[in-house]
């Protein structure tokens, strides 16, 4: 896949992606975004780790190649760090484009300092095990959307969506036809119209007081 595709995708956002993908593959969970206002797409590298461990993230690292997105999970979210300074330190040296943790994060303002785009699910101390054998490069679910090596996150301010890897030229071609038709709106309703009517919902509103 072309790596500027990607990264319109980023430009684009979450909001239009998701929109425009036919409001497929939300990650509809509640996420800490450590970097404020970073943005990011990139194909996932995905760890699904032991309960409350981390032992598959130490061992994701080698395989992290430049541009992805590491997507951590386990059996059930839970408030333990999966990553910490270190390790996230040990992702930027091999230049991911950022993580998604389904579990939580520690040493924020560390992180912060790193720079490296992050989205947690938790941010707590609560430290993981490394004793727990998972699995790697396997489909994981976060937020009710399974996520496969190779698809496409997307993260912003406004949260993360998943696209389906064969989808990627279908959703950015959607996406950038619904970007054309918001600027067009946008124009209409900064001359004084309103969307009450543009979008036809006075007559909806109209039609049900009958």
């Amino acid at each position: 896949m072309k790596s500027e595709n990607i990264n319109r995708l980023s430009e684009l956002g979450v909001a239009t992606v998701y929109e425009a993908s036919g409001r497929e593959g939300l990650i509809d969970i509640p996420l800490n975004q450590i970097i404020p206002n970073s943005r990011v797409a990139g194909p996932a590298r995905t760890a699904f780790c032991g309960q409350d461990d981390n032992l598959m993230v130490h061992a994701l690292i080698e395989q992290i190649q430049p541009g992805e997105v590491l997507v951590l999970s386990m059996p059930e979210p839970a408030p333990v760090a999966l990553v910490g300074e270190l390790l996230a330190t040990q992702v930027k040296v091999k230049k991911a484009a950022g993580i998604l943790v389904d579990a939580a994060v520690r040493d924020v303002s560390e992180l912060v300092e790193l720079g490296l785009p992050i989205w947690s699910h938790f941010i707590r101390v609560r430290g993981a095990t490394k004793t727990k054998i998972g699995e790697l490069n396997t489909i994981v679910t976060v937020g009710g959307t399974p996520i496969s090596n190779g698809d496409i996150v997307v993260m912003d301010v406004d949260g993360a969506v998943c696209v389906n890897r064969e989808r990627i030229a279908e959703v950015l071609a959607a996406s950038e036809d619904r970007l054309a038709k918001e600027s067009a709106l946008r124009e209409k309703l900064l001359a004084g119209q309103i969307s009450y009517d543009l979008h036809g919902l006075r007559e909806t509103v109209e039609r049900n007081k009958k």
